[in-house]
């Protein structure tokens, strides 16, 4: 029997699911490390804070009244929602000061901006094709400063020639997770979800080749180190 699109998308989006959940849960074993260390050490809060916005944001894209028949989109992203705020209560507990405020700072600035967009859209948009449209874009928007994220630390990467605290299963589970919605929107085109998760998936990539050139810096030092001791002696 011959499957339709729509049977085919709904397996992809049901395996689209099951990526998504690892990428939202790939951070457990950093927060795993920061409760036993009881310190955030240099990780950074800013993915888990983008990540809560992008989940907020795209279960409201998924509602009846502004995108129908998107519930696996919901579904997912509601339990993206309860890990970045189990994620961001952790961190907030072994934070300095700085950080706490930049936590609490960010997550009021995202409420009143969610519901300055929920109530812009249902008052002033009034038919699920316009609120497809605009809520899908910046949906989009927040999708890619999702992915994008954890390069905030790229820079000290390439500076400390360390990848230590790029988080290494949160950039392979972008990578796929960023190639199966792609692959989702393709088959029945939706361009928001394809455009975040395309770029996601290219963000996901660069984030790996990262990973790759600098892995193991630590290793490699007491390598080089074992060698010259050897030479000298």
């Amino acid at each position: 029997m011959t499957m339709s699109a729509d049977q085919i998308r709904f397996i992809v989006g049901i395996l689209g699911n099951i990526l998504s959940f690892f990428l939202f849960a790939s951070p457990i074993p950093t927060f795993w490390r920061i409760i036993k260390n009881k310190s955030v050490e240099e990780f950074h809060p800013w993915p888990y804070i983008a990540s809560t916005m992008n989940c907020m944001m795209w279960i409201f894209y998924g509602m009846p009244f502004v995108h129908p028949h998107s519930p696996l989109v919901v579904s997912i992203n509601s339990v993206g929602l309860f890990l970045q705020l189990c994620y961001l209560s952790i961190f907030f507990c072994y934070a300095g000061k700085q950080n706490r405020k930049i936590i609490v700072g960010m997550l009021f600035v995202e409420i009143v901006g969610l519901a300055a967009i929920v109530v812009g859209s249902m008052l002033g948009l009034h038919t699920t094709a316009s609120r497809t449209m605009i809520v899908g874009i910046i949906c989009t928007i927040f999708g890619i400063c999702m992915y994008g994220a954890p390069l905030s630390v790229m820079f000290k990467v390439i500076r400390t020639k360390s990848a230590e605290f790029l988080p290494t299963w949160l950039s392979v589970a972008c990578f796929l997770n960023g190639i199966c919605w792609a692959g989702y929107a393709l088959l029945k085109f939706d361009p928001y979800i394809l455009t975040g998760n395309g770029i996601g998936a290219l963000l996901g990539l660069i984030q790996l080749l990262l990973l790759f050139i600098y892995r193991n810096p630590k290793k490699e030092d007491e390598k080089q180190a074992t060698v010259e001791l050897v030479y000298n002696v």
